[in-house]
């Protein structure tokens, strides 16, 4: 087989997998996937990645607490991003706007005895209805901050003090920031303990089925089994009546023949007028419902070799077989 014919069977058989309701839930699950880590930042940088769920970013050796100045932030709408001397400040700010949004940013990085800044407000409405504000919270933010060029620290602490004032101006929101899982992590979260859920159900479902079906199934292998085992025990109480009158029927047979004997006449050939029959009536039944018995036997054979599992109407055959066994014994 060549190559390009191999090529075009797989395509033809993943195209023929992805219209199936199987492949169409795959690729819902992978498009679901996607989005969550689009969108919960697999793409991020590390400074992103850093702000999505904390208030503050320091690059290496530039000497800020950090823990401290999460405390000194609170939880304000307020993200600082202290980076190397001489880095692209302009370009941490458009790095975080999707991991701060709803904040006001300010990155700052330290430029001989000051600070270089660059503002950018993240928060809802600032590109129309809010330019100005926003625009005004970008300017002030770092108002103060360039005397503590060599305490961090203290300038966050300015920082902080410029947010609330400009928040008691409005403006900027005076809300807490919340950090949450994206909406597509909730959705995978949902999907994850949804499909625990309805397999869960599935399984329960299915083995309580299942568990039917083998009840039932074992119910009726033992309804066959008890079936057989009671026309066993009556076919062998036939037997056993008719080994017993076995006897009886060939003394019977004895008899007849004595009889039959006894009544040739000694001359002429004849027989007389009131010589008996061939055999009593006894040997005549008996060999009636022996024969019965055989033709029985020969039915369950067939029975058996159809498969069949219900022997009731043979057992009351055998009953009914043994009760005029009976009637004949006594």
């Amino acid at each position: 087989m060549s190559g390009a014919h191999r090529a075009s069977r797989v395509r033809r058989r993943t195209g023929q997998l992805l219209i199936t309701p199987f492949g169409l839930g795959v690729l819902g699950c992978l498009v679901l996937a996607g989005w969550a880590l689009w969108s919960g930042g697999v793409l991020d940088g590390p400074v992103a990645r850093k702000v999505r769920s904390a208030s503050v970013y320091a690059a290496p050796g530039v000497g800020l607490d950090v823990p401290a100045a999460e405390r000194v932030i609170g939880n304000r709408r307020l993200v600082v991003l202290l980076m190397r001397p001489g880095a692209d400040l302009r370009e941490a700010c458009h790095d975080v706007q999707r991991a701060a949004s709803g904040t006001l940013v300010l990155a700052m990085s330290r430029k001989d005895d000051s600070y270089d800044t660059y503002g950018c407000s993240l928060l809802s409405g600032a590109s129309d209805k809010y330019f100005g504000k926003a625009f005004v919270a970008e300017t002030t933010i770092s108002y103060g901050i360039h005397p503590f060029a060599d305490r961090p620290l203290e300038a966050i602490k300015v920082i902080a003090v410029n947010y609330d004032r400009l928040a008691k101006a409005g403006m900027v929101p005076t809300e807490a920031r919340t950090i949450s899982p994206s909406l597509p992590r909730y959705l995978v979260a949902a999907a994850a303990v949804g499909s625990v859920l309805v397999g869960s159900a599935v399984l329960y479902f299915a083995a309580r089925r299942g568990g039917r079906l083998a009840a039932a199934r074992r119910e009726r292998r033992d309804r066959a089994t008890d079936s057989r085992t009671v026309l066993s025990a009556a076919t062998a109480a036939v037997a056993q009546q008719i080994i017993d009158l076995d006897a009886r029927y060939a003394a019977a047979v004895r008899r007849a023949v004595a009889v039959r004997a006894a009544g040739n006449p000694r001359r002429g050939g004849g027989r007389t007028r009131n010589a008996p029959k061939d055999t009593s009536g006894f040997a005549v039944r008996y060999r009636e419902l022996a024969a019965e018995y055989s033709g029985l036997l020969d039915d369950i054979a067939a029975a058996d070799r159809r498969g069949e599992k219900d022997f009731t109407r043979f057992t009351d055959r055998a009953e009914a077989l043994s009760k005029r066994l009976h009637s004949l014994a006594s």
